[in-house]
């Protein structure tokens, strides 16, 4: 059990670190990579630095920061959220436990291009297993990914529906298939149907009759894990009031995923408002 856990360390989770371990609650950061900053190049926009700084340099100096802090840092892919009093995060290695959660890992910008999908949104086109599988009793199902995050949704429905089949993409999956659990890697060219989605129609012209497919692509983003708690999320945005806490008491966004310019210095000011707010619902909640 710790007291905070925040997903993601890239600007936004680790400013929130430096706050929350300063006031002397167990931190915790998870995250598998420093997400947006890591792909970066070189950093001149950002204050105090003369001449411009790489940007794994800059993300490295807030880890190493952090951890002279007292914060663990964990280098997981974090693939579940729940709640049972306390937080619960999973990830592919443990389940860990937390009076308060940060999402910070910033925001998905990249969203499968197939006909069909936003059509069928709310129509048989999930994006979370653990909100909507009971819809699914008895009905054959597919989840669309590769990954860890896919299996993990997998696993969510195959107690409940009547099938699951794991769909690719054309990509070959990049975890272990357990067995039970039906892969198809041909491309998607189509999800169709009426009213509500019926079928998936692939690039050989054959087609699986589904009645709902759950998207898993690449890894968990904020968004994802926020919906499966029943969080407010736009699109891919998380909704927050001034202080970044969202309408579930004890989980709070910032960076990225709450929407605006996607800079460094706005992430680190999302960070600072979520850490010091989390301080002040912790506090509370320990009284």
């Amino acid at each position: 059990m710790t007291d905070i856990i925040i997903l993601g360390k890239g600007p936004a989770g680790i400013s929130a670190s430096l706050y929350t371990a300063r006031a002397n609650l167990k931190t915790t950061v998870i995250g598998r990579d420093g997400g947006a900053l890591q792909k970066a190049g070189k950093i001149e926009n950002y204050y105090g630095f003369p001449e411009p700084v790489a940007a794994e340099e800059l993300l490295q100096n807030g880890i190493d920061q952090a951890k002279r802090l007292g914060v663990t840092i964990l280098s997981e892919e974090v693939v579940g959220l729940g709640y049972n009093g306390n937080f619960i995060v999973q990830t592919k290695e443990a389940e860990l436990e937390a009076g308060g959660v940060i999402l910070a890992t910033g925001s998905s910008r990249k969203t499968p291009s197939i006909p069909g999908l936003s059509e069928f949104e709310g129509k048989g086109v999930s994006y979370c297993a653990v909100c909507d599988a009971f819809f699914y009793r008895g009905k054959p199902v597919a989840v669309l990914g590769d990954g860890e995050y896919a299996l993990h949704e997998a696993a969510e429905l195959l107690p409940v529906a009547s099938s699951v089949t794991l769909i690719t993409n054309g990509k070959e999956p990049d975890a272990e298939i357990p067995s039970g659990l039906a892969v198809i890697k041909r491309g998607i060219t189509a999800f169709e149907g009426e009213s509500v989605l019926q079928s998936v129609r692939f690039a050989d012209g054959s087609a699986l009759s589904i009645n709902g497919v759950f998207i898993a692509m690449g890894v968990a983003g904020s968004a994802d894990l926020a919906r499966k708690l029943g969080a407010q999320v736009n699109g891919t945005t998380i909704e927050v009031d001034e202080n970044m806490r969202t309408n579930i008491p004890g989980l709070f966004a910032a960076g990225d995923c709450t929407g605006g310019t996607l800079q460094i210095a706005k992430a680190v000011y999302d960070g600072m408002k979520a850490g010091t707010a989390a301080i002040k619902y912790l506090r509370a909640r320990q009284k």
